[in-house]
């Protein structure tokens, strides 16, 4: 049966990739994209960048057909200020609207958005109320468990976001206390997807870094849905494995050295197409790293391309060390 979020078909198991600060960007989605997963977003996008057209976040909100389904995700303290956010990321026709209660960097909770809304449940509700009632598109939401041990309230919360609208939950198992340290806790997951007042999809999140994992979680925590983050930088082919697991039953193998090289190349060159020479640059450099963990020299060649400023320069560099790679690996 296939999980759907209003009239979006996500298929029967869907795939999603996290949306991530400073890394979820188009040149990132596009290479994922290419992978299989299933839904996207955006970077987080502030409301308050939002209402006052600044740049960065409006240049957040560029989207492409061939990333469909995509959701535009915002974030934001003031709730006549994220009515007004959603009605403009509304206007850049994407597929849906998801709300971040989950965010626990210090900038983003301390200024009472992001996790933060975990400790006013009331004020959570009539945010999600107001989002939902700006805009025609389904409306979803990331949050975390709680924000702290003893204020694990995802169970209610669920509920209550459920009550006025949303269309799906993405949870991530941990609390705002627990930043990204520790092991994922997937067990209230299960508990608000075994909820018989739910009938939403309930997405899980967290610490899904390989086949096996995603394999195990998807039949322990009866979850519709996992989405990934940090496990897909520089590793996109992780969507197309977990994917073919599920549907054969047999691990894939790996990506190529020439898949490696062609996906890191095109992910800088959809950097330099979409942000400029310069940042393009800049932003590839902390993704090397991941496209070559584990091959010889991988920390040799990445200390080299951090230092070259020029696209041809760096793509030269990366033809000549695959082929002194496949030399190597023949």
């Amino acid at each position: 049966m296939s999980v759907k979020i209003g009239n979006i078909d996500l298929g029967p198991f869907p795939i999603l990739l996290a949306p991530m600060e400073d890394v979820s960007d188009p040149p990132f989605r596009y290479v994922c994209k290419q992978q299989g997963v299933d839904l996207m977003y955006t970077e987080f996008i502030s409301s308050e960048g939002l209402i006052r057209h600044a740049a960065k976040s409006k240049q957040k909100l560029d989207i492409f057909t061939y990333e469909r389904p995509i959701g535009i995700q915002i974030f934001g303290s003031d709730i006549a200020h994220m009515r007004e956010a959603t009605e403009i990321a509304a206007a850049a026709s994407p597929d849906l609207i998801d709300i971040n209660y989950g965010c626990p960097v210090k900038n983003v909770a301390c200024r009472g958005a992001g996790a933060s809304l975990l400790q006013d449940i009331d004020k959570m509700v009539k945010m999600t109320e107001a989002v939902v009632k700006a805009t025609n598109l389904p409306v979803t939401v990331k949050t975390r468990l709680g924000w702290d041990d003893n204020s694990r309230n995802v169970y209610e919360v669920a509920e209550r976001l459920q009550d006025v609208g949303i269309r799906a939950l993405t949870i991530h198992g941990r609390t705002r206390s627990q930043m990204y340290k520790g092991q994922a806790d997937w067990t209230l997951i299960r508990e608000v997807k075994r909820n018989p007042r739910i009938q939403i999809p309930i997405f899980g999140n967290g610490d899904v870094d390989s086949v096996e994992k995603a394999a195990a979680w998807r039949m322990e925590y009866e979850v519709d849905g996992i989405m990934i983050g940090r496990a897909a930088i520089g590793n996109p082919w992780i969507f197309r494995e977990i994917k073919h697991y599920f549907n054969t039953g047999e691990r894939m193998q790996g990506p190529s050295l020439e898949e490696r090289m062609d996906a890191c190349r095109t992910h800088l060159l959809k950097s330099v197409e979409w942000k400029g020479q310069r940042t393009g640059v800049l932003e590839m450099r902390r993704h090397y790293a991941n496209y070559f963990k584990g091959l010889p020299g991988s920390k040799d060649l990445r200390m080299k391309l951090v230092t070259l400023e020029n696209t041809d320069d760096i793509l030269a560099t990366l033809e000549s060390v695959k082929n002194r790679w496949s030399e190597e690996l023949a």
